[in-house]
């Protein structure tokens, strides 16, 4: 007779699987959808671990949405912008980066839930939060001002909404209006 070696996860582990599996299950169904039964199910744990491990699920989806962020914050920071960039140089690299961020696809729906629940005043105190991060980390690494800032912003939100409706980002549907849209967007990048 065999023996089976099981390895133990560690508490952290598990909570990583546990983020990872609400991650998924929020970008597919949204916050106020979700039941944190499908969270444990995914994760191959108990629904009393996970209300054990984040109180509430409102407060696991606060967690969720600041992975969420912390990813794009992290996508921003990685972008390679020159010592010597000019403003526009500076937020053509963050733009390439922020293709990353798109190909990720659970994120940007996530994060496009969040908004949404945002009525909810712990959540959209977070959104609030995370969104003025990523607009100040903008600002800090391009040295935009605000209305380049905003329209940086503005252009990503829009990607983020289409990569979210399937016609942009990996495996798009190629629609005619879609089209127009992604390679106007690539003329004003060339410029």
């Amino acid at each position: 007779m065999s023996e089976t070696t099981r390895t133990r996860m560690t508490a952290a582990e598990r909570s990583a699987q546990v983020l990872a599996a609400a991650v998924g299950a929020f970008a597919e169904s949204g916050y106020a959808a979700t039941k944190t039964d499908e969270v444990a199910r995914r994760a191959g744990v108990s629904q009393p671990y996970v209300i054990r491990l984040f109180g509430s699920k409102q407060h696991l989806f606060v967690a969720v949405l600041q992975h969420v962020c912390a990813r794009i914050e992290d996508v921003f920071r990685s972008a390679e912008i020159a010592p010597d960039a000019d403003t526009a140089e500076a937020l053509r690299s963050l733009g390439t980066n922020y293709d990353v961020f798109l190909s990720e696809r659970q994120l940007p729906l996530v994060l496009l839930h969040g908004v949404a629940a945002s009525a909810d005043p712990e959540i959209g105190e977070h959104v609030r939060e995370h969104f003025g991060r990523i607009y100040q980390l903008i600002v800090d690494r391009t040295g935009a001002d605000a209305l380049h800032a905003r329209r940086f912003l503005a252009t990503g939100m829009l990607l983020t909404i289409m990569t979210a409706m399937q016609v942009a980002g990996p495996d798009a549907i190629e629609l005619p209006w879609s089209r127009a849209v992604l390679d106007e967007l690539q003329c004003a990048v060339e410029l």
